[in-house]
């Protein structure tokens, strides 16, 4: 099922922008900096001064990716198509590019 984009807008270093992510990445960056004692702008924040390249919303998709991978111990250049341990491989009508 797919998750909705959702547009939200936050304060990061002061100035006020607007970030469309998955609802799940939503989720997700929310418990990431509450794990972190920090507030959902702080990460954010932090997360956007070290991006090398690409827009806000792809760098926060990353992290919460690697976030998840690492918790995982699952390597950031394993093939995301082969199923790992305890996890369902993923459907016929999946399409991942």
């Amino acid at each position: 099922m797919k998750s909705p984009v959702v547009k939200r807008s936050i304060v990061i270093a002061g100035h006020k922008t607007s970030v469309s992510l998955e609802d799940a990445f939503w989720k997700g960056l929310k418990e990431i900096a509450g794990g972190r004692g920090m507030t959902l702008s702080d990460l954010v924040s932090t997360i956007d001064s070290e991006r090398r390249h690409g827009n806000l919303s792809s760098a926060i998709r990353l992290f919460v990716l690697d976030y998840y991978r690492n918790q995982a111990n699952i390597p950031a250049d394993k093939d995301v198509r082969e199923p790992t341990v305890g996890m369902r491989p993923p459907q016929a009508s999946m399409r991942v590019d």
